[in-house]
């Protein structure tokens, strides 16, 4: 199977290089839903580099019915934001912005938008919303008073994902265990991936790649509802949180790629019949996916393990203050206040009062 590489460029260093990202694309017979996925937004979360290898690696050996385009390293000014052994590539250096935060909400009004545009078929409607989409990214790019660095390349690999029937943003956390976040209408899409935990996310833009793709999506079948007509949601995007940065397991990121693949079959991207794995599944919706934050400051042991059910009073952290020593509070026990799994804690052990320590799911449920 052929596979094309081509570069996009996302923009220039101080001294003139170019910033530019590599782009392969798989090309499918035209019968099945395309496919944009990328990994490395943020520059120290690279084992969504691992799973785009194995993915690709597998895809040569499929039919492909749908176009599937892969962007890794997509954050090339991330990728080699660096001190010493540690990469830090999670925040634009300039603005002191999350790089994932960095997507354009669209501002056009959409029941305005739907109304003009009403006496289309369902096909017809759907390719002039995308083009509306991808117009405004290109009309943001073009600002005659110029764009931010992390805007530049955010709204490049959107106006990409825009063109897309499916939207895959793979990520880690600092020390996490897989989850993957699916936007509420999509429920079912989280059998077929190899991730154990699921965040259920509403209809609310919050900056990130996946809602970029979803919402104006979401919203226009709300809008079209609304006036009789059930478009549904003509586009699926999720974020795979593939464990912890900083880390390359190519065995790990193989199990991933299946998933995505089980996934790419059930939609009917690859001709061939691909199964999830066999695993129990659970989720909890957003709103009740709770952080943890330090009461005080000081060294922690993190006890609480990821991926692990916990009870509310369990242990979660202990807190050493060697500058307390003999009063009795030098070593205390953070506990636990309701039931719930932790999926990821703070990479360091030397923490501030208010640092957000775990995140934890509670009122988890079987999917």
């Amino acid at each position: 199977m052929r596979v094309d590489k081509h570069e996009v460029r996302v923009g220039e260093l101080a001294a003139g290089q170019p910033l530019s990202l590599p782009v392969y694309r798989f090309k499918g017979k035209g019968a099945g839903p395309s496919v944009y996925i990328q990994a490395n937004v943020h520059g120290a979360e690279v084992q969504g580099n691992a799973v785009i290898y194995q993915l690709m690696k597998l895809l040569e050996h499929y039919e492909l019915l749908g176009d599937i385009q892969l962007v890794p390293l997509a954050n090339p000014l991330g990728i080699n934001q660096k001190s010493g052994e540690f990469t830090l590539g999670r925040f634009d250096p300039i603005t002191g912005v999350n790089w994932n935060r960095e997507y354009l909400d669209h501002g056009f009004n959409i029941e305005v938008w739907y109304q003009e545009h009403a006496h289309l078929d369902d096909k017809a409607l759907v390719m002039a919303f995308r083009a509306t989409l991808v117009e405004e990214c290109a009309r943001k790019l073009n600002n005659p008073w110029g764009v931010t660095t992390g805007h530049r390349l955010a709204v490049t690999l959107q106006s990409m994902a825009h063109r897309a029937d499916i939207v895959l943003d793979l990520h880690t956390g600092p020390k996490s265990c897989k989850h993957l976040y699916c936007p509420e209408y999509e429920r079912e899409a989280a059998q077929f991936f190899s991730i154990p935990y699921t965040l259920l996310i509403p209809n609310s833009f919050g900056g990130a790649m996946d809602e970029a793709a979803f919402v104006p999506w979401w919203t226009l079948a709300e809008v079209a509802s609304s006036h009789g007509r059930e478009l549904g949601v003509k586009i699926s995007a999720f974020t795979l949180e593939l464990g912890s940065q900083e880390r390359i397991d190519l065995n790990d990121a193989l199990e991933d790629a299946e998933g995505i693949l089980a996934y790419l079959s059930h939609r009917g991207v690859i001709a061939e019949k691909v199964l999830p794995k066999q695993m129990k599944r659970y989720g909890c919706f957003l709103k009740n996916y709770r952080k943890f934050h330090a009461p005080k400051a000081g060294m922690v042991e993190y006890l609480g393990r990821v991926g692990e059910p916990m009870k509310a009073g369990d242990a979660l952290v202990k807190l050493l203050r060697l500058d307390l020593y003999g009063t009795g509070e030098e070593l205390t026990s953070l506990r636990l206040p309701e039931d719930g799994v932790p999926i990821l804690h703070f990479a360091s052990a030397s923490v501030h009062q208010g640092t957000e320590l775990y995140k934890v799911m509670t009122r988890v449920f079987e999917l």
